[in-house]
Order: C-alpha cells, then structure tokens, then sequence
C-alpha cells in the first residue's frame, strides 16, 4: 500500500477562500471509500500507487469541472512495498519514541 498527500489548489480570481472547492473534492472521496484524511494543509489517502495517481487526476480536474480556470496541484507518494502501511502508522511511530524519550529523560532526572 502507499500513502499519498494531495495539495489541490484552485486559483480564485476573487477572495482567497478555497474551501468550497476543498469541500466538493472530499465529497467526491467520500464517494471512492478510500481512506482518506483532511488536514490542515492538504489531504492524505491511502490506496494502491497506480489507484492513487489515477485518482489524483481525478481531483485535479473537479475544480475545472467548477469553472476554474487554474488549478495548482502537489503530490506527494510514500510507495512502500516491504510492509503494510496504513493512514496513522508514522504518527504512531513518533508518538511511541517520543513516550520512550520521555521515560528515559524521566529516569535520568529521578
């Protein structure tokens, strides 16, 4: 499996909110039952690489289908294939070293 982070920027003529376009793209995810999470900056879905890039085709051509007249769009792709990864599994990881830092600093001080 892979990870994909998917930035879709619409170039508004008016106003500086993109949020409307935002919403429609994860309707459409919404739709595809994949994985998928929203965040601050972008979006972050997980699925196989070539279903990954086909579907970020896709999105990129929702805002277009709104009558924008430009789209910016950045992908990024975590393909790895020596193990299952799932949306969460790297924040986990942080997480898990960030408890065993903090034991250790603990100890250090008692």
């Amino acid at each position: 499996m892979a990870l994909m982070q998917i930035i879709i920027m619409p170039r508004v003529s008016e106003g500086t909110s993109i949020s409307i376009y935002v919403a429609e793209i994860h309707r459409y995810l919404k739709t595809r039952k994949l994985p998928h999470q929203l965040h601050d900056m972008g979006t972050i879905l997980e699925g196989k690489a070539g279903e990954l890039l086909a579907l970020a085709k896709k999105l990129h051509e929702l805002p277009f289908k709104k009558g924008i007249k430009r789209v910016y769009t950045i992908i990024h792709i975590d393909d790895r294939r020596d193990k299952k990864v799932s949306l969460g599994d790297k924040v986990k990881s942080v997480q898990k070293q960030l408890r065993q830092m903090s034991g250790a600093y603990n100890k250090q001080i008692n």
